[in-house]
């Protein structure tokens, strides 16, 4: 009670706080173009005709739909809705430009035709206003089709103006900050939406046509798991404990597998509270499945077939283009284990190091950064990622992971210090992470437990070994092969976008000095 008592009281201090500004003073801290177009918003509302009372107005056609079919659409009446984009005011003669969601419609407006009350009104609407529009479609002297406007309605007033017609909004982080007025001055982005979600849509419906089911897990977990990545930390009031965005689906979905499905996915949000940079977003959407009684050469088959299959559906081609470079998906992926990528790239085998000694003076005599305790595995990932990762241009997977990094993962049988995994590479970026998983609850406890030791040792984590999931596995896991995929880096491939954010409605980005609170 005297939580919730302190909230109301801290909620009604910010509300005093917030009205101690009157409307006079608030009106003039606003550019003259703001305060005029709220002064003539206030006029409409004096007359009886402010424009947010208006609840729906009846679209008939969309602007694109008639373009392409204006034989069908000739001389018909239509009713059409959009935002103002340009005006070419001729005194009783304008032409408008306005913008749906589909394309760009000119409208002639006549003031012998919607009357001259409408008309006046008319001429005080702006630019980003939105109007619909009812009339018959022409084609002008010039050959452009148009609406012929017999009626006009303001929908909903633009009390801000938008970017200037020739400039547009060029600035990146304005766009990525304010995504709904990039929408509106480059509408050529929201295409990269479109794709996104056609792209998430052939991913659903392959999957299922191989008999996935599509499931949801926890988004709050009740305990940080001994992963490198670090989660968001969050309190669940009614619980009164911390709660931790999850930096995985992976293992409620082996859970699953455990309580009796064959093959499930989910497409899921991820948080890590980590850097950003071209292709990192803290918040991004990871797609996990998981199949029974297969390994991950079988998950090897089903992402290449994966990739070509929407490539073509999407792009027409398995070859897409990328910052310049044709990617070609449809031809067979190198396969490489990481022994035999390091020798190939780094010149260095890790057969011939002997000892964990061995293996550092290598990497030492490579100027590689490394532990004083790092083993051979520890050392043959480092040289991976300095001299191999850049070189992965087209399409290839690099598997049998040294068993230090893969805790998750199986390990082979006939050589334990690597395990069955694998991740693919394209264009030197990481797109998805796989294994044969480990079933094995003895095994998966103790790397649990040297996980969480690590993590500990490093400081500032409250990691602990998830209990249940080991207990799930003692009830007993079948061979299993599963695959984590980033959604975000495969629009980026299909869409040839340079940046995570170019492909994620809303980046996060750093709060700005006046939006703080």
């Amino acid at each position: 009670m005297a939580k919730e008592q302190n909230e109301k009281e801290n909620a009604a201090i910010a509300f005093e706080a917030a009205s101690e500004i009157t409307e006079e003073q608030y009106m003039e801290q606003l550019s003259e173009q703001h305060r005029i177009r709220i002064e003539k918003l206030n006029q409409l509302k004096a007359e009886g005709k402010n424009p947010y009372e208006i609840t729906k107005f009846p679209v008939s056609a969309k602007n694109a739909e008639i373009r392409a079919e204006f034989d069908k659409y000739e001389n018909e009446t239509v009713s059409v809705a959009g935002r103002i984009t340009s005006w070419r005011d001729m005194g009783k003669a304008n032409f408008i430009d306005i913008r749906d969601s589909s394309d760009r419609m000119q409208v002639y407006v006549r003031i012998d035709d919607v009357g001259e009350e409408s008309f006046k009104e008319f001429k005080k609407w702006d630019l980003g206003d939105i109007v619909g529009i009812t009339g018959f479609v022409f084609r002008t002297k010039r050959g452009e089709i148009s609406v012929h406007a017999k009626e006009i309605t303001l929908l909903s007033k633009s009390l801000l103006p938008l970017p200037e017609k020739w400039h547009g909004l060029k600035d990146k982080e304005e766009r990525y900050r304010k995504r709904y007025l990039d929408l509106i001055a480059n509408p050529e982005v929201k295409d990269t939406f479109i794709i996104r979600s056609r792209i998430l849509r052939e991913i659903r419906s392959y999957l299922d046509n191989l008999g996935y089911v599509e499931v949801d897990t926890p988004v709050l977990h009740t305990l940080e798991i001994g992963a490198s990545a670090r989660p968001f930390v969050t309190h669940h009031n009614a619980l009164d404990i911390d709660m931790y965005l999850r930096i995985e689906t992976e293992l409620y979905l082996k859970r699953l597998i455990v309580g009796g499905f064959d093959k499930v996915y989910e497409v899921g949000r991820i948080f890590r509270n980590e850097g950003m940079d071209a292709t990192h977003n803290p918040e991004f959407t990871s797609i996990e499945m998981y199949q029974a009684y297969t390994d991950y050469f079988g998950m090897m088959d089903l992402i290449e077939n994966m990739y070509r299959t929407i490539a073509v559906k999407i792009c027409g081609t398995d070859t897409v283009s990328y910052r310049g470079t044709d990617i070609e998906i449809g031809k067979p992926w190198t396969r490489m284990k990481m022994t035999e990528a390091v020798k190939k790239y780094a010149e260095v085998d890790y057969y011939g190091w002997a000892t964990d000694e061995e293996a550092r003076a290598a990497a030492k005599a490579k100027n590689l950064e490394i532990g004083e305790a790092a083993t051979k595995g520890d050392v043959l990932i480092a040289f991976f990622e300095e001299f191999v990762e850049d070189k992965l241009i087209q399409p290839t997977i690099i598997y049998d992971y040294p068993v230090e990094n893969s805790p998750l993962a199986k390990r082979k049988a006939d050589e334990p210090a690597f395990t069955e995994r694998f991740e693919y590479f394209i264009y030197a970026s990481e797109f998805g992470n796989a294994f044969s998983e480990l079933n094995d609850p003895i095994d998966q406890r103790e790397r649990f437990v040297r996980q969480v030791e690590q993590r500990r040792k490093a400081g500032g984590t409250n990691a602990q070994v998830d209990e249940d999931f080991v207990t799930a596995l003692e009830y007993g896991l079948p061979p299993t092969g599963g695959l984590g995929m980033g959604l975000d880096r495969f629009v980026m491939l299909l869409t040839d976008s340079a940046s995570i954010r170019d492909v994620l409605l809303f980046p996060t980005m750093k709060t700005l000095p006046n939006e703080k609170g």
